[in-house]
C-alpha cells in the first residue's frame, strides 16, 4: 500500500559551501526579556536554520546554522533589544544538518 515511501529519495540535500552549525550558550540577562523571540526574528531575517530554547540554569542555548559570517551580526541583532544583556558566550562546533530548516524557539 505505502511502496511509493521505498522509492523515495533519502539523499541528504547539499549544503552550501562553507555551511557551519554551531552551538551557542548565553549568560547574562537572557531570559524573560524576549531573547529566544529575537533570535527567531534575527536567524529568520539573515537566513539562518536552527533553534533556540532557555536553559534552567539562566543560560539560552542557540544551535546556528548557515554562514558563520551572519552569526555575529545576529547576535548583534538579538543584543540591540533593551532588556537583553549579555554577559557571556560560549561556542561548539557541531556537524552541519543537512536537513536543518528554518529557525524555532524550544520550550515555550
Amino acid at each position: 500500500m505505502f511502496n511509493f515511501l521505498k522509492d523515495k529519495d533519502r539523499t541528504p540535500p547539499a549544503l552550501p559551501a562553507g555551511t557551519v552549525r554551531r552551538r551557542y550558550v548565553v549568560s547574562g540577562r537572557v531570559q524573560g526579556v524576549g531573547f529566544r523571540y529575537r533570535a527567531r526574528y534575527a536567524a529568520g531575517q539573515l537566513g539562518l536554520a536552527g533553534w533556540v530554547q532557555n536553559e534552567d540554569d539562566g543560560t539560552v542555548t542557540l544551535e546556528v546554522q548557515g554562514d558563520p559570517a551572519l552569526f555575529a551580526r545576529m547576535f548583534d541583532m538579538i543584543a540591540a533589544g533593551g532588556y537583553i544583556q549579555i554577559t557571556g558566550i560560549r561556542s561548539q562546533e557541531m556537524e552541519p544538518d543537512p536537513w536543518a530548516r528554518g529557525f524555532s524557539v524550544r520550550g515555550y
